[in-house]
């Protein structure tokens, strides 16, 4: 499907409270065929969610600190992973300490994985979620790990407010994008 009959079908579930405000941009390089296009997809004329970013690894930092630092966000810990911090710490740390290092390198692959799930998308993986998000439901959208699949299911017209309130405290626990 090209993507200007793509960006229609999209924008057509798009809810009313939304028009005009949320959009999905694309660029492509009709001399380069070998780049792939750059897809964005804008608030308020903002990018919000910029897909091929050459600054991921900046971005990671900063999102690891946000999550540190973020109150609201919890991340459980089991006892594998503090007996793993023991292990590789040969029992000489604290048992308080041990929970802190096991908090620190979880958040730490959680940022890696959100930022690696977002810094993959281009384009074409664009277009494929967006084809996908069309030919599912709405609840597997939403249950999805997927970020844009995520977020093509929010600014869906067949999700309700009602739905939304309700799905906060999931949400909370998901990309800070979503």
């Amino acid at each position: 499907m090209a993507w200007s009959k793509l960006k229609q079908l999209l924008e057509s579930f798009l809810c009313p409270a939304l028009y005009g405000r949320f959009e999905y941009r694309a660029t492509s390089y009709r001399y380069l065929p070998d780049k792939a296009g750059l897809c964005y997809i804008a608030v308020d004329k903002k990018n919000v969610l910029n897909m091929s970013d050459i600054t991921t690894l900046i971005r990671w930092y900063h999102t690891e600190l946000e999550i540190k630092n973020d109150p609201d966000i919890q991340i459980p810990i089991n006892n594998e992973e503090i007996e793993a911090v023991r292990k590789d710490t040969k029992g000489i740390v604290p048992e308080d300490r041990l929970k802190v290092i096991a908090r620190n390198r979880k958040i730490s692959e959680y940022a890696k994985e959100l930022l690696s799930e977002q810094s993959a998308l281009s384009k074409s993986n664009f277009i494929v979620v967006a084809n996908k998000s069309l030919s599912i439901s709405i609840e597997e959208s939403l249950e999805s790990n997927d970020i844009l699949l995520n977020i093509l299911a929010l600014v869906d017209r067949r999700v309700g407010k009602k739905r939304i309130l309700n799905m906060t405290e999931k949400m909370k626990l998901k990309h800070p994008i979503v």
